[in-house]
This record gives C-alpha cells, sequence and structure tokens, in this order.
C-alpha cells in the first residue's frame, strides 16, 4: 500500500474535483480501486486528497485528478478570454478596430485608410505605401493585436530592415539587442501605447509578440502569425523575396513603406519597389496608397510634406 497527497488550492477547485456530494471521488476510488479521504482547511478555502492503495492504482488515480485539474483550468481560461474578447467587442463603437489599454478607440479616419482595413481583414498580403503619418503601421499592429486578441493568430512578428549608417552594427556598443533597438524603436514605441506597459512586457516575455531585424527571419516559416514588414522601402531585393516566403499557414503579412525615404546606398534597388513590380498581378495580394490627405499627425506634418515635395519638384 503506498500514499500520495494532492492539494487542492481554493474551493473552485475542490467544487470541480471532488463533484456533488464528493461524486467525483467515489468514482474515482471505484475506477481505480483506491481509496481518497479528503481533508478540508476552511481558514484557507483548501484542501488535501490522500490517495492509497496499490502503487500502479495510486499513480493513476493521482494522473487522472491532475487531468482533470488542467482541463478545468484550461476551460476556464478559455471562457475567461472568450468573455474578455466579447465585452471588448461589444464596448467598440462600429467602426473602431481595437481599443487600447487606456480605453481609446482606433478607428480608421480617411477612406484609404477604412479601404486598408477591410483589405488587411479580407485578405492574406496587403502592401501599404504612403508617406509618414497616415497610419500604414499604426493601423496594421492595431489589426494585428485585433486578431490575437479574437484567436485568430498565435503570434506577432514585427520586421524592420537595418540600414547602417555610417557606422557598422559590429562596431556599435552594446550586445545585439542594445545595437538595433534604436532601428526598432518606433514599432515598440507603436505597441507600447496600444497595449500598455504590463501587457506590451508579458507579451514579449511570452514571445507573443517578436520584434526583430529583417535579417533574422531567414529560414522560418511563420505560421499562424501575423508579420508585419515596416519601412520596407528598406529592404533589398533579396531581402523582400526572402520576407514574402517566410509566411506559412494561417498567417497574414503586412508590408508597409514609403518609396520617397529610400535610403539604401545608390547601387541597390528597393525590394519594395521591385515586390510592387513583380506581384501587382497576383489577384490575392493587394495594394494600397496613402497620399498627403490621409495624415493623420499633427496639421503640420501634411504642410511639411508638401514643402519638401515642392522643393525637390523645383530641383
Amino acid at each position: 500500500m503506498v500514499t500520495k497527497k494532492i492539494h487542492l488550492k481554493n474551493n473552485e477547485e475542490i467544487l470541480n474535483i471532488l463533484g456533488t456530494s464528493d461524486s467525483n471521488l467515489r468514482a474515482l476510488e471505484r475506477a481505480y480501486r483506491v481509496s481518497i479521504f479528503v481533508r478540508h482547511d476552511e481558514a484557507n478555502e483548501s484542501a488535501t486528497l490522500t490517495i492509497k492503495g496499490k502503487n500502479s492504482s495510486v499513480d493513476k488515480a493521482s494522473r487522472e485528478i491532475s487531468s482533470m485539474l488542467e482541463a478545468y483550468y484550461f476551460l476556464s481560461k478559455e471562457k475567461e478570454n472568450k468573455t474578455e474578447v466579447l465585452l471588448q467587442e461589444d464596448s467598440l463603437s462600429p467602426e473602431a478596430i481595437y481599443k487600447t489599454y487606456s480605453g481609446r478607440e482606433i478607428t480608421p479616419k480617411t477612406e484609404n485608410q477604412k479601404k486598408y482595413v477591410d483589405l488587411i481583414s479580407n485578405n492574406d498580403i496587403v502592401f501599404s505605401t504612403g508617406p509618414a503619418g497616415t497610419g500604414k503601421t499604426y493601423i496594421a499592429v492595431s489589426m494585428a493585436l485585433r486578431a490575437l486578441q479574437r484567436k485568430e493568430i498565435k503570434k506577432i512578428v514585427l520586421a524592420r530592415p537595418i540600414v547602417e549608417a555610417g557606422e557598422s552594427l559590429g562596431f556599435l556598443p552594446g550586445d545585439i539587442d542594445e545595437k538595433v533597438n534604436p532601428y526598432l524603436r518606433p514599432v515598440n514605441d507603436a505597441l507600447f501605447s496600444l497595449l500598455g506597459p504590463e501587457r506590451f512586457r508579458a507579451y514579449k516575455d511570452e514571445d507573443i509578440i517578436e520584434i526583430a531585424p529583417l535579417a533574422y527571419m531567414r529560414g522560418r516559416t511563420l505560421e499562424s502569425a501575423f508579420i508585419i514588414l515596416d519601412e520596407a522601402q528598406n529592404a533589398t531585393c533579396q531581402q523582400m523575396k526572402m520576407f514574402l516566403t517566410r509566411m506559412g499557414m494561417f498567417s497574414k503579412t503586412v508590408v508597409t513603406g514609403d518609396i520617397t525615404q529610400i535610403d539604401l546606398p545608390s547601387h541597390k534597388q528597393s525590394g519594395l519597389l521591385q515586390a510592387i513590380k513583380v506581384l501587382k498581378n497576383i489577384h490575392e495580394i493587394k495594394f494600397v496608397k496613402f497620399e498627403k490627405n490621409d495624415i493623420v499627425r499633427h496639421p503640420l506634418v501634411s504642410r511639411i510634406v508638401e514643402a519638401y515635395e515642392e522643393w525637390e519638384s523645383k530641383k
């Protein structure tokens, strides 16, 4: 005869494991030919199960109880997640796509932004181009978080090409994270503002959200993921092809960029420009082009963009 003890931490565990009038325990005793005794700790609202019987029988009974506990917590978590999603979805206004941790709704403000949201919702690969401030990245990240919230994906991957200006990364101080962090800061900031500090850190720690240089995507297949390539105008042709072929089953890809802000050396062609030409006839791949009137930052941003365009046209 051997003895094994299992601790039940709260009243919910006790109720689900013991059953009505200890009916679950009696069924376990009959099934595995063991004796199960319960000692309640009223002060801590907990209980200890003592299982007695032959070694193999006790092991089987304890494994069954552990499985019951796992199933209980899995179902509870699923119910909690679905309730949270339903509550958040119900509380959104009709055109909002996501609600930030602070309660602010993210809503497309221009016709092109509405088109962008619709294209992302209904297609697996979407390219968006246009000037800064048009919401290309922010809306894509919001849509990714919505997909994560709805359990449509399991992971968000955000990539950016790193174009070295002056100094090689190898000569910059710090480890690899410290070297590339300045390049990835804009997508970090977008996620931080949408999720808040606690959830942002938790998602990164749990690898639910991954932010990485584009070069780190090589050799991977990303399934059940929402993949965003930001600042894609600075990806080389080889990098763009590599990135677009990382997408696995049940995934979405959004590519954003501003073709007027290419920082690549003059002898290298932008992978974004090439991709637009190469893929334009594939019906399942969609493209949206933002204009100056889609800029939703400070009103002066539009005027700055216009001033630079006028200056460059004179040159």
